[in-house]
């Protein structure tokens, strides 16, 4: 523990109501462009008997902590992920994926990282890469960044109905570690004390860089066995930590089992003195991905996929995990 104030997301430089605010700014201005149906992770164009899917995203503050330890190799997973998980919370099948990355000048070194990880992530999500856009802009772009678009197809019939039910239990699903959320908070705490190539002081990592490099876990595998199961809504716990919980309905959401938060959570939280609560609502603290669906499907759900029950689902509103009220 330092001496120094504790972090919180905002401190560290992005506040979330801030960019939720601005985020519904742009969606109000835009929204009368064209027709389609939005879910909370995708937007839904009906193209006749099913729907195609998009979902856009990037790596965010992560290519720092790359650009730092030299070593680009991950984040085309963590691209093609965080994009793939959110079509699969909305029931869709991931399908095809275009890249956009933006540097200040070519480097044939981490481009070929890139594409490299983007390869593997493409593999790992049963996907196509159909095309991409890499754009030199020295003057906009200070290193890189890099997005993705990912699409996809469900039968109008297959998509989740979205919204959970008062009585429906939560399975959820455990998170490689940090992923690619919160990595701004992150970053900030541990290097505090720290520089990114410095030994980890565990065991699981080399240097401090490699723990928050853990590429972000695939929940693509999920989609048929929630389908079968009737689950009614999912949630990729990305940006706002547990409270995506609240994008399954307006509900309480009384989480008191959560998978157990990987030990580069406590290392970040100890480092920059952060609560509780702020760490719940900026990172997924170990659980990657949540379901909502009918008591008796749970247990077979569990079995099948490696899940765990987290929780209830109960008149209300909110989400409490373990007695923290977010």
């Amino acid at each position: 523990m330092t001496d120094e104030e504790g972090l919180t997301y905002a401190d560290a430089g992005v506040d979330i109501a801030d960019s939720e605010a601005a985020t519904a700014a742009l969606v109000g201005a835009a929204g009368a462009a064209g027709e389609g149906t939005d879910s909370d992770y995708a937007g839904l164009l009906d193209i006749g008997d099913r729907y195609l899917a998009l979902a856009t995203d990037g790596v965010g503050t992560k290519l720092l902590v790359a650009e730092a330890m030299q070593d680009y190799s991950t984040m085309g997973i963590d691209c093609i992920a965080m994009n793939a998980n959110d079509l699969v919370a909305a029931g869709v099948r991931p399908v095809a994926f275009v890249d956009y990355l933006a540097v200040d000048e070519p480097d044939e070194r981490f481009a070929e990282q890139i594409g490299e990880g983007l390869a593997a992530g493409a593999e790992a999500a049963n996907l196509e890469l159909v095309g991409g856009e890499t754009a030199v802009m020295p003057e906009v772009v200070k290193g890189l960044d890099l997005a993705g678009t990912c699409a996809g197809l469900a039968k109008k019939d297959a998509v989740f109905p979205g919204s959970a039910e008062p009585g429906d239990v939560l399975v959820g699903w455990e998170s490689s570690g940090i992923h690619s959320n919160g990595l701004t908070l992150a970053r900030k705490a541990v290097t505090r004390e720290y520089q990114y190539t410095d030994p980890y002081p565990g065991e699981r990592y080399d240097a401090v860089g490699d723990a928050l490099l853990e590429p972000t876990r695939l929940y693509t595998d999920l989609l048929d066995p929630m389908r079968e199961h009737g689950v009614r809504a999912a949630a990729h716990v990305t940006g706002g930590g547990w409270t995506n919980l609240e994008r399954l309905g307006d509900h309480r959401y009384v989480v008191d089992d959560p998978w157990p938060a990987q030990e580069v959570f406590d290392f970040v939280e100890d480092l920059g003195d952060v609560s509780d609560e702020e760490m719940h609502r900026t990172f997924n603290m170990g659980t990657g991905f949540v379901a909502a669906l009918d008591p008796e499907q749970a247990d077979s759900l569990v079995a099948e996929t490696g899940g765990r029950l987290i929780g209830q689902v109960e008149e209300g509103e909110g989400v409490a995990i373990r007695g923290l009220e977010l």
